[in-house]
């Protein structure tokens, strides 16, 4: 069985992930995560990931690139990291890799993380022998190589990404938000600095002018003619998941921990669909409206990365985000009849035409619900700060996701 494996920057998302499908997800601990503003997982919340992970898989990225001084942290925290429910740490650095193996030994499995740029069978069985049980490969690969080093290399797991953001720079070694911003995306605090706007400034032909930078140049060396130059395009195979599976695939990873609940679910959701129809378990008319609702989450164009050809990422995407709903909300709790608590992101008013979905519910649109607030008082918005709650003719689930069109 083909493991899809979500991502979750804390906990609401993580519950998430499993209620709309995922078999496993990872998560980032606070010191040593390349996702350093993610919301991660500390001490105060082991209870409630315990809780909320059940009888699922959970994978701790420890990939942060490590100093001597980030190295002590390690062997400092090992006990605290212990109270944790970790089935897996997902490592790109050996000494760290061997830290955690000593101290956890065959009580935790270890996943090779794809900063390591692991491209090559002979690469792959070298990181076996050391321990590891799973290669998460980098980005660059191929599926004729995935086929290739799977055929080489027995009893090995191999992980790559299916959906998500990709980088400009090679497997995500990257120092322009630490040219532009000092925050360092080799230290988990990328600012995300391709992603921003730039022009060519009139007076210097060849140097970058960001948009919220006035005066500040970085140079380039060629003309494209594109706003976005450093801008990749979004991973996307819900359309290529038999080439995967095919190709020896044991787990398909989504890109996000930085990313919206509403994300999380939706892509989750059809992945798992993706999955199902794989599987013989519903058919393509089943399949399709959940793979189409991928396009209605914010996204930059999508492409099949590196998995046929380079063409495709190798041109950088000429468009900005691409998003066609704004997430309002989640349903929360049953109080009677029709009545339901509101967990808000959003302000939400009574003349908003609204949609809910469901991990098995496409969309339920409502345009004729009540709003309370927390004294049960009828009142025409409500916002995130408050306690709110809804009633409405429509039968709605704890955990469905409330979104209105843009």
């Amino acid at each position: 069985m083909i493991e899809l494996l979500s991502p979750a920057g804390n906990l609401e998302k993580l519950e998430y992930a499993y209620k709309y499908g995922s078999d496993a997800a990872y998560v980032g601990l606070h010191q040593f995560s390349l996702r350093a503003r993610a919301g991660n997982i500390g001490i105060n919340d082991i209870e409630e990931l315990k809780r909320i992970k059940g009888s699922k898989k959970l994978y701790a990225a420890v990939n942060t690139f490590f100093h001597e001084n980030n190295i002590n942290d390690l062997k400092n925290s090992l006990d605290e990291i212990a109270l944790f429910p970790f089935d897996a740490f997902i490592v790109s650095d050996l000494g760290a890799a061997f830290i955690l193996k000593e101290y956890f030994g065959k009580s935790r499995s270890y996943h090779l993380s794809t900063q390591a740029n692991t491209l090559n069978s002979a690469a792959v069985k070298a990181y076996k022998e050391l321990g590891f049980s799973r290669i998460i490969l980098g980005r660059e690969v191929p599926l004729k190589d995935i086929r290739a080093i799977k055929d080489q290399v027995e009893d090995i797991e191999i992980e790559t990404f299916v959906h998500g953001s990709m980088c400009m720079a090679y497997s995500g070694r990257c120092f322009i938000s630490a040219f532009l911003s000092e925050r360092s995306a080799n230290q988990g605090d990328c600012a995300h600095s391709c992603r921003w706007q730039y022009s060519l400034n009139e007076h210097h032909l060849y140097a970058l002018e960001e948009a919220t930078r006035p005066g500040e140049y970085f140079p380039v060396f060629e003309e494209d003619g594109l706003t976005t130059i450093l801008s990749s395009k979004d991973l996307c195979m819900i359309d290529h998941l038999k080439e995967l599976k095919d190709a020896g695939v044991d787990s398909f990873k989504i890109e996000g921990r930085m990313k919206s609940l509403y994300y999380v679910a939706s892509v989750t959701r059809a992945y798992r669909k993706g999955l199902d129809l794989l599987e013989n378990k519903i058919s393509y008319d089943e399949f399709k409206g959940y793979r189409d609702e991928l396009f209605n989450v914010s996204h930059r164009e999508f492409s099949t990365g590196f998995f046929f050809d380079k063409e495709q990422i190798a041109k950088p995407t000429e468009r900005e985000y691409l998003r066609d709903y704004l997430l309002i909300g989640t349903v929360g709790k049953k109080i009677k009849g029709n009545l339901y608590e509101l967990k808000l992101k959003n302000k939400l008013t009574i003349n908003d035409e609204i949609e809910y979905i469901g991990a098995d519910i496409l969309s339920l649109d409502d345009k004729n619900f009540t709003l309370f607030d927390e004294e049960g008082n009828s009142v025409d918005s409500v916002n995130h700060h408050q306690k709110p709650f809804i009633q409405t003719k429509i039968e709605l689930q704890e955990g469905f996701i409330i979104r209105k069109r843009l």
